[in-house]
């Protein structure tokens, strides 16, 4: 590949990384949102990580796999997080807990 084209191929992979980010900002800066869609978009963080969380419990390669130590740690990363409110807290208790249940039940 010449080194245009790498230029080239840069600046494509910066504007699809950057268009998407910067257009919704320019489009609601002048706009007003609508409440309904404020309000939907509040539960799109929380099923986004539950997505995550889920598919890093159950599946492991291209299997259905139940992790006993990975649900063990969901349930207590859970229960810390609906008692302290905190980000912080359930992050640090969720990187103990999976080492800890790691150890202890592989």
């Amino acid at each position: 590949m010449s080194e245009l084209g790498i230029y080239g191929l840069i600046f494509g992979l910066f504007l699809a990384a950057y268009l998407p980010r910067v257009l919704p900002i320019f489009y609601f800066s002048k706009r007003q949102i609508p409440s309904w869609f404020h309000e939907w978009m509040k539960y799109v963080p929380i099923s986004l990580f539950a997505a995550l969380v889920a598919k890093d419990v159950f599946i492991k390669g291209t299997a259905f796999e139940w992790r006993w130590s990975h649900v063990l740690t969901v349930g207590i990363v859970f229960f810390i997080a609906y008692k302290s409110r905190s980000m912080v807290i359930s992050v640090i208790t969720g990187l103990i807990a999976i080492y800890l249940t790691t150890i202890f039940f592989g």
